[in-house]
């Protein structure tokens, strides 16, 4: 789910919608009144927007990735990446999906607690940590296990609308239900869409480096002379 990786083929696109909000998609098709935007290759991940609230599309460059935003990078544990992994393929998401997600809630700090009482890397609240099991919210293992658990939940609730399913970890899903998509708050817009922009850059720059490295080997094998000269 979501790997939202650029194609060699063509440049990514980013809608760019009235309200503000910009969802970068690598292919696009009408249905109707509907634009359903592919946010990979795959046919399987997609989200829906109705066309008139789009205002634009707008072809992407390539950015480089930051460097400084890993989890690795954050003061925290060499294993914490390995956790994020784990985590991310028990739960069939992308491990670089969860990273973003950890980065927009904690930037890596297993010990935050945010002013509502979210705690540790993906900012679990006590309630939902108790009701996935989780004892310690400040074990990275019990809350990215605990975490990317319920982010696949709500993924698989909103037919794997990343959009959505950000919106219900950040706002709640009685919210999203209730505004019929991402509510009409400032934090939560930026939230989801922070995050889908870091994920996109990061694969985008994996892309960018995996066809130089292509690109390289074969200008290598270009140059060999063949066998017997």
């Amino acid at each position: 789910m979501l790997a939202l990786f650029a194609t060699a083929l063509h440049a990514r696109e980013t809608a760019v919608l009235r309200t503000g909000f910009s969802i970068s998609h690598d292919h696009r098709q009408q249905i109707g009144d509907t634009t359903r935007l592919f946010l990979s290759s795959s046919e399987q991940e997609y989200v829906d927007v109705p066309t008139d609230s789009i205002a634009s599309f707008e072809k992407e460059e390539v950015a480089p990735a930051p460097t400084a935003c890993t989890v690795a990078t954050l003061q925290q544990p060499a294993t914490v990446d390995q956790i994020v992994e784990r985590a991310a393929r028990d739960n069939q998401l992308d491990s670089d999906f969860v990273r973003a997600v950890i980065r927009a809630e904690s930037q890596g700090n297993a010990n935050a607690v945010s002013r509502k009482g979210a705690q540790g890397l993906m900012q679990l609240m006590p309630q939902t940590a108790a009701g996935l099991g989780v004892k310690n919210s400040f074990d990275p293992n019990e809350n990215v296990a605990a975490g990317t658990r319920y982010l696949r939940g709500l993924l698989s609730q909103y037919h794997n609308d990343p959009v959505r399913a950000l919106a219900a970890y950040n706002a709640g899903a009685g919210r999203v239900q209730q505004y019929h998509g991402v509510p009409p708050y400032k934090e939560t817009h930026a939230y989801v869409a922070g995050i889908i922009r870091d994920f996109n850059r990061r694969k985008l720059e994996q892309t960018r480096v995996a066809k130089n490295q292509k690109r390289l080997a074969k200008a290598s094998t270009g140059n060999h002379p063949p066998n017997g000269d």
